[in-house]
């Protein structure tokens, strides 16, 4: 399997074809807002540059503006808690489980405050948070849910996809995703309102966009008399070429997701009997899309021996892996100058989220994009090796 197929390269060609004019209106793209829509079940999907961006549209069409708190995890990229800046909120940061890795329910429901608008999960490596919990917290303080699945495509919450629970869920095409155009992304909706809203948001506050309605006729654009913005907007709009390139691995979507699982389950059967080498926990009834295989270090010295491990991975021949992101909030960014903005209150340093504090130098996150499972073999291999060898 190849991660860019013919597939891609005869979309592009079609959408070349077509020199960009625009009075053919956004054919890839329509084509891939609907196909989204289908494989993911859901009514109403929205084309963006990226995945941050849609998250930001997210937040705005929620109606987060300036002092307002917006909950999301530590434990992730920074781009979750810039989303929550861009809109002009304050993050509030909650701490995450020690098993699944994803954010505590209860620890969200402790950070609420009269100021709290909405809450952003994130499903962490491809793991759904527990879903029930959240949205019983949010329901009861009216709070706007937002689903951060940069890293989750097609995983499952008891049995149900991924995408079907917040007022929105944000997806990521970034080059390492399980889909990619190079860089894009897709936000979808689950009222046709809040849909209105954000294809607005996205499209430069344009008046004749809506849910499902993403360009503007030459009538319109041609009149005098046209009145164009009726909102704050942002050109968020993702490109023919993007969407293009997009379509063809949205349908092929299963065979790249299928990859990266087989990858990590081949890298969790290689770890198993070595105690000290704790996989991410994946609930009965969730799945996970696993964007990556994330290990805990489990030893008595893991700032040490996370080094040590991986040298011996190295030397084994192994595809090297990766660290957890430093926590956000110990971000120096967010140090220095998130902490002293008007309206925070939260103290952005050590014991804010203890459990996070303890994964974070003691993850260890396996890539899992291998195309050709003999690869993923080998490199399985390489891990029981390596751990074989540190346990001496």
């Amino acid at each position: 399997m190849q991660r860019i197929s013919d597939l891609e390269k005869l979309y592009v060609a079609e959408a070349l074809e077509y020199c960009f004019r625009s009075s053919l209106g956004n054919i890839f793209n329509s084509r891939l807002e609907a196909a989204f829509c289908d494989k993911f079940g859901v009514g109403y999907s929205i084309g963006h540059v990226n995945g941050t961006a849609t998250m930001h549209t997210a937040l705005l069409a929620l109606d987060v503006g300036a002092g307002d708190e917006v909950i999301v995890p530590p434990l992730t990229m920074g781009s979750t808690a810039f989303a929550v800046l861009q809109a002009g909120g304050i993050p509030v940061f909650a701490d995450v489980d020690a098993e699944t890795f994803t954010i505590d329910p209860e620890d969200v429901r402790r950070k609420i405050t009269d100021k709290t608008r909405a809450v952003i999960s994130v499903s962490l490596y491809g793991l759904a948070p527990d879903y029930d919990r959240l949205m019983e917290v949010c329901r009861e303080h009216g709070l706007g849910l937002v689903e951060d699945n940069a890293e989750c495509f097609l995983g499952e919450y008891k049995e149900k996809l991924v995408g079907q629970f917040g007022e929105f869920a944000s997806y990521s095409f970034q080059a390492s995703k399980h889909m990619t155009c190079g860089n894009g992304g897709m936000l979808t909706a689950k009222t046709e309102e809040l849909a209105n809203k954000a294809r607005r948001i996205a499209n430069l506050g344009y008046s004749t966009v809506g849910a499902k309605k993403g360009s503007i006729s030459k009538d319109d654009i041609q009149s005098p008399n046209f009145a164009r913005h009726v909102c704050l907007g942002y050109n968020y709009r993702l490109s023919e070429i993007n969407a293009a390139v997009s379509l063809a691995q949205l349908e092929r979507l299963d065979e790249l997701v299928d990859a990266r699982v087989k990858a990590a389950k081949l890298f969790e059967q290689a770890v198993a009997e070595f105690s000290f080498l704790r996989p991410q926990a994946e609930p009965k009834g969730y799945k996970n899309a696993h964007w990556a295989c994330a290990l805990q270090l489990e030893t008595d010295k893991p700032e040490e021996d996370w080094f040590t491990f991986r040298k011996l991975h190295q030397g084994n021949g192994g595809d090297n892996y990766y660290a957890a992101w430093l926590l956000n909030y110990m971000e120096p960014y967010f140090q220095k100058d998130v902490q002293n903005m008007d309206g925070v209150t939260q103290p952005y340093e050590a014991g804010l989220c203890p459990v996070a504090e303890k994964l974070q130098p003691r993850m260890l996150q396996l890539k899992t994009n291998y195309w050709d499972v003999r690869r993923a073999e080998k490199q399985a291999e390489i891990l029981h090796r390596t751990a074989r060898e540190f346990a001496g």
